[in-house]
């Protein structure tokens, strides 16, 4: 063997050992790497291969009763029967939806939303083909399942309102989140997933949602679900108990009709609000089941009449005459006025160059303060506004609970207004007039108050010593034992702040209300209770949407019957009973009502109603139990 042959043997020699070397090298760092995997990251790549088999998804809980003050259902759930479909199962979309159109009718627009579902989704995800189906439609489809393959019954819940629009203003609804309304919470990512809208659904939203269970499914790599696994079903939302007696709230809203109008009644020893009824209404299931077409949408929006605005809390109204018992309230406290000293009323008042007129064209004659207030005399009012003075006033009628809002646990609730020479020149510059504070004393000018504002006043008048507050939850709590079951702790004596009228003062303003219904003489005569034990004090108010014209008084356009309906006078009644021990205050106000006649006589009936549902003697607590 030549030197050149020993040397190419080295060389390969060597080659052949370093390539050896690097293949042990590479072993042995696969070998490692394989140990690290399968030894030392077992546990976790043991999680993530189990997450990968197994997926976990949130069940949506059953969202919480509402309940009235002893415990009927006024929000409930109730078992929403769906048609699903899944595409690879039906086959043939189009021969799928064929086959279905016996029992169930699909129109064009249906037809188009499942063909772009079943394009964009996996075939195996089931899509939604109709919710809401009558038990006929279910029996039909359960019976013909053989021959409609990949179509079946899903039970689903939906939220039921019982009483359609009579509540509607007061529980809102609920409908599906938005992308706005998602926070993170993860029950909100649930598709459909219903929220509170409006109304006390949507002040104790997060009470009624409950807590979401959880669904173990075992999935294969595409997705598809093979088993499942484990259920934990959600716990329930927790029930809300309202102050509103249901019976009273239907009671008061089949008294309104079809009118623009509003009444709240007020339970004075608790503030409890027993009604608050907005006409006309809507029915909040159209938007829970999602069936608002959009001319039903735009007849609501576009209706002169505004149902879908809680005019109880949100209306905002000239008070008209119902203000004359915080004006005279006003001038007792501060001494202005001597509540026997009588003042004329010919029918007109001169302040400059202006003239102020009564409303009863003739006069009233010499009046004192309780007749002034039983016969709602204009000019005795534009008397004593001036002597006590715009600011007084003010101080009075916000003690009554008018001008700011009260705080109610509703949504929406608006302000009134109780002007002051300070407000005036914030808002417009300019200072203030004696002819505004006439217009103030008997309601009109600047001032505006809520249906609510108006019922509060009247049970501080009442009550006579604490600034009584409303309220319209009793209890959030779940139900302990039987439907609609709550423990006497759900119910709590509120404290109020002491009101601080004098009681001689009150006195004479009560008395004054008390003629305005009881005395032959009294605007409200003809609306009186005959029964002494429900006898009514109250006042009535007639508060002016526009002047009318010169030509108009020409042409003979005086009386509201001769105007447009958006051109009469706001009609109003202001009323609390029994006189002997006040329970019920209540305000009603007729948008566009005319005469306050109308007014007095729907609140006669509303508190004649309440009085025989709710006897005055019995105690607030029984009606919160089952």
């Amino acid at each position: 063997m030549n030197r050149e042959e020993t040397h190419r043997r080295k060389t390969f020699g060597r080659r052949a050992a370093i390539l050896a070397a690097g293949k042990l090298g590479l072993m042995a760092a696969l070998g490692a790497r394989l140990y690290y995997l399968q030894v030392v990251e077992a546990d976790r790549y043991r999680v993530l291969a189990e997450e990968n088999r197994v997926n976990l998804r949130l069940l949506a809980p059953p969202r919480g009763r509402i309940l009235d003050r002893g415990g009927a259902p006024l929000a409930l759930n109730r078992e929403n029967y769906c048609l699903v479909m899944v595409p690879e199962a039906a086959g043939d979309i189009e021969r799928a939806l064929d086959a279905l159109s016996a029992w169930v009718a699909l129109d064009d627009d249906e037809r188009a939303r499942i063909r772009r579902e079943a394009a964009r989704r996996p075939p195996f995800v089931p899509i939604l083909v109709r919710e809401h189906l009558a038990w006929a439609q279910v029996a039909a489809m359960e019976v013909n399942a053989p021959w409609l393959p990949g179509i079946s019954i899903d039970a689903r819940r939906t939220r039921l309102y019982p009483h359609g629009a009579a509540l509607a203003h007061v529980l809102g609804y609920v409908a599906a989140v938005s992308e706005k309304e998602k926070t993170g919470d993860p029950l909100l990512a649930l598709p459909g997933f219903p929220i509170g809208k409006n109304g006390m659904e949507k002040v104790h939203d997060s009470a009624l949602r409950g807590q979401a269970g959880a669904l173990q499914v075992e999935v294969n790599a595409h997705g598809r679900v093979i088993r499942e696994l484990s259920r934990r079903e959600g716990a329930p939302g927790s029930d809300v108990s309202l102050t509103v007696d249901l019976g009273l709230q239907k009671f008061a809203a089949d008294r309104l009709g079809e009118e623009s109008a509003a009444a709240v009644l007020l339970d004075i020893p608790t503030g409890d609000v027993l009604a608050s009824a907005s006409t006309p209404a809507f029915d909040p299931n159209l938007f829970t089941r999602g069936e608002m077409t959009g001319a039903q949408w735009r007849a609501l929006v576009n209706n002169p009449r505004s149902p879908l605005v809680n005019k109880a809390v949100a209306g905002r109204y000239p008070p008209g005459s119902t203000f004359k018992p915080a004006v005279a309230l006003a001038a007792l406290e501060a001494g202005a006025v001597d509540p026997d000293r009588t003042v004329f009323c010919g029918g007109r008042m001169k302040l400059g160059n202006h003239a102020f007129h009564c409303w009863k064209r003739g006069g009233h004659g010499h009046l004192a303060m309780r007749d002034a207030i039983a016969q709602s005399c204009d000019i005795y009012f534009y008397d004593i506004a001036l002597k006590v003075g715009i600011e007084r006033i003010a101080a009075m009628a916000e003690r009554l609970g008018l001008g700011p809002r009260l705080g109610l646990d509703l949504p929406n609730e608006a302000d009134g207004l109780v002007p002051t020479p300070g407000w005036k020149r914030a808002m417009r510059g300019e200072p203030w007039q004696k002819g505004e504070t006439v217009g103030v004393g008997i309601g009109q000018s600047f001032v505006l108050a809520t249906p609510l504002q108006l019922a509060v006043m009247t049970a501080r008048l009442a009550d006579g010593a604490r600034a009584v507050a409303p309220r319209l939850t009793r209890a959030v709590r779940r139900a302990p034992g039987a439907a609609g079951s709550f423990h006497d702790a759900a119910w709590r004596e509120p404290a109020f702040a002491p009101l601080g009228l004098a009681p001689r003062a009150l006195a004479i303003v009560r008395e004054g209300m008390n003629r305005v219904v009881n005395a032959r003489r009294g605007t409200a005569f003809r609306a009186r209770i005959e029964d002494p034990a429900r006898a009514m004090a109250g006042k009535t108010g007639t508060s002016q949407v526009r002047r009318i014209t010169m030509a108009e008084r020409q042409r003979g356009v005086v009386k509201n019957k001769d105007r447009p309906w958006k051109h009469r006078d706001h009609a109003l009644f202001v009323a609390w009973a029994p006189l002997a021990a006040p329970r019920f205050a209540l305000s009603v106000v007729i948008e566009h009502g005319g005469e306050s006649k109308v007014a007095a006589a729907w609140a006669r009936d509303i508190l004649l109603e309440a009085q025989r549902r709710l006897p005055p003697a019995a105690d607030n607590r029984a009606e919160g139990e089952a």
